[in-house]
């Protein structure tokens, strides 16, 4: 899979329903059949992957040692709330509530691609997170990524 690309603004519906925009579908053809999964992020946010990478990923945690107790604690919180989502007629899916209130989403989310999944942030918290941006990126960029490596640009 190629990584995906995009950031897009979107509402809910009243049943809870998102409308899978068109430029993010074009990115995932294989959802219509595969379906797709979703589940907490790291911050409070959701996770949406495909089916194929959510099996990449959860192929991986199965790696892990399971008579550790920091493995089992992080592959239960880090799974838990994972649900398969199926599109519909319209390309809609509908978002778990549990999921939903978990992240503090409302009507208004943003679709954010990074890399093989897609963050859903609740608008606010979104653009919240974008205006703490460090006041030298740079350096961030360069603590994070100039670690010996060349890279141009």
């Amino acid at each position: 899979m190629s990584h995906l690309i995009g950031e897009f603004d979107c509402k809910l519906d009243a049943k809870g329903r998102l409308m899978v925009p068109s430029g993010l579908k074009k990115q995932l053809p294989a959802a219509d059949a595969e379906g797709l999964v979703i589940n907490r992020g790291f911050e409070k946010h959701l996770v949406v992957y495909s089916k194929a990478e959510w099996d990449k990923v959860t192929a991986e945690l199965a790696q892990l040692n399971q008579y550790e107790e920091k493995n089992r604690k992080f592959i239960r919180y880090f799974t838990r709330g994972a649900t398969e989502l199926s599109l519909d007629a319209s390309g809609r899916v509908l978002l778990p509530k549990s999921l939903l209130e978990y992240a503090g989403i409302g009507a208004e989310v943003v679709l954010s691609c990074q890399f093989n999944k897609i963050e859903v942030w609740a608008k606010d918290a979104y653009d919240a997170q974008l205006d703490d941006e460090p006041e030298n990126f740079s350096s961030l960029a360069e603590e994070v990524m100039g670690k010996g490596r060349r890279i141009d640009g």
